[in-house]
């Protein structure tokens, strides 16, 4: 007789994805332990990339992508409303800079109109330079996508995993796993450095490595090559100079270089894309900092006399195929959601929809949880919301709410105490700064770094 399993579904990866199936699969009757190889969810490839809300126009239509991406789109901005991760929908325009690229205009067009998205529309020169007077000489007209946005890409994965042990989960970070099994009787059992762990079905959303969990289950069907994107984020004093996500026409390999602005209130240029051997290389380098501030000014002149606040690299789970690699071993309970790229924030909800559901084709039980639903709301550290230190009700109760530590980002003693505290909570000035954004201001955390370290200090 088989001894009793540890959990009902053990998920491998604490990425937006990951946690997002988390707290998908926690709303039912069932054990869910996420484990996490890192110190803190999201902080991966999660936490380094362009932040876009993408709609799906331009995804390749039939895939499994093209589909996912469009139905997350509707799922993550409501949700994102609800509690409190933030989100804009600025739009954005897809600007050819010469003839060639604006012949490729009619088949995005179709793209879009095949997946789905109608709203896709040209515009003239004389329109685009009125909407964007900012921009570098020479564009030949642009397409329109009115509903493309921004998402906070911290928040989000912190949300789900927030709503995900608020209702049970178990989530255990510092967990790598280094070894999967099958087991005679059914499951499988997980090798940690803690120990064992024995599951009756396995979601591997392990990002990078992905294919490595894949291959401990004797599967050889993809090889994730780490393709690097570098970005540079400029000043607030920049952001009046754009109102939309300015694009570019798309390649077979790249999406191009991006203007956009954040929902911290700064502007993005970027990312490079550029395939590298280590899954852990996300350094900046000398020649993707020079080609995108070349890219820059080109596209917007004006952008390069402001300051930089921070470069970073971000590594993308590109594979050989072109779509997602989500399938799931309905006889053993295996799904395995690999190859998700740039579009994962976006489609991480849909994604974990369909995990769910291909998970009850395959046997597992879907029972409503007894409880209530969880209800929470997140810090909403947007630039446009209201923030701490301007609530004066806030202040009233806790004057620490007004006690500024960070006052490039005028983050308060208050908050970092609440992101310390939090059912999520974290444990290093990483955690902090995507909780809070402390120390993401201008001076890198000249001011305020100190302080935040010894009140981190405090917790350990």
């Amino acid at each position: 007789m088989q001894e009793p399993l540890d959990t009902d579904v053990a998920i491998v990866g604490a990425g937006v994805v990951g946690c997002a199936i988390a707290r998908e699969l926690s709303q039912f009757d069932l054990s869910v332990t996420l484990l996490e190889a890192g110190p803190d969810v999201g902080a991966g490839t999660s936490k380094a990339n362009t932040a876009l809300l993408h709609t799906g126009f331009d995804a390749k239509p039939g895939t499994l992508e093209s589909r996912l991406v469009a139905r997350g789109f509707e799922l993550l901005s409501e949700y994102a409303e609800r509690v409190g991760i933030p989100v804009e929908h600025t739009g954005a325009l897809l600007v050819a800079w010469n003839e060639e690229q604006r012949a490729e205009f009619p088949g995005i067009v179709e793209r879009a109109h095949a997946n789905g998205y109608s709203e896709i529309a040209e515009i003239g020169v004389d329109e685009l330079y009125s909407r964007e007077p900012h921009l570098g000489p020479g564009a030949q007209g642009a397409l329109e996508v009115p509903t493309e946005g921004l998402v906070c890409p911290f928040t989000t994965p912190l949300a789900y995993a927030t709503e995900a042990v608020l209702a049970g989960c178990d989530l255990r970070r510092s967990t790598p796993v280094t070894g999967v099994a099958r087991l005679e009787e059914g499951g499988f059992r997980l090798t940690t450095p803690g120990g064992a762990l024995s599951a009756r079905c396995l979601v591997n959303a392990a990002g990078l490595y992905s294919d490595g969990i894949d291959r401990m289950l004797g599967h050889q069907r993809f090889t994730v090559t780490p393709r690097r994107g570098e970005l540079i984020v400029f000043d607030k004093l920049a952001r009046p100079l754009v109102q939309h996500i300015v694009l570019a026409v798309p390649t077979k390999i790249t999406k191009g270089v991006l203007i956009a602005p954040t929902v911290f209130g700064n502007v993005m240029l970027g990312p490079t894309a550029e395939d590298v051997e280590r899954k852990d290389d996300t350094d900046s380098t000398a020649e993707g900092l020079a080609y995108l501030r070349a890219e820059g000014a080109r596209i917007m002149p004006d952008l390069l006399e402001h300051e930089v606040t921070a470069v970073y690299a971000g590594l993308r789970a590109a594979t050989e195929h072109v779509d997602y690699q989500l399938s799931v071993h309905a006889p053993e309970g295996y799904a395995c959601v690999g190859g998700i790229r740039s579009t994962g924030l976006s489609a991480s909800m849909a994604i974990a929809e369909h995990v769910r559901d291909e998970l009850a084709e395959a046997g597992l039980r879907l029972e409503p949880r007894a409880a209530p639903p969880v209800e929470f709301t997140m810090p909403n550290i947007g630039e446009r919301s209201q923030r701490a230190y301007e609530r004066a009700e806030l202040i009233d109760a806790d004057r620490d709410y007004g006690r500024i530590v960070c006052f490039c980002e005028r983050v308060t003693r208050g908050e970092i105490r609440d992101a310390l505290d939090a059912p999520v909570a974290a444990v290093d000035l990483d955690g902090l700064r995507r909780r809070t954004r402390a120390h993401m201001g201008r001076c890198q955390g000249f001011f305020c770094g100190a302080e935040i370290a010894e009140l981190l200090e405090g917790r350990g």
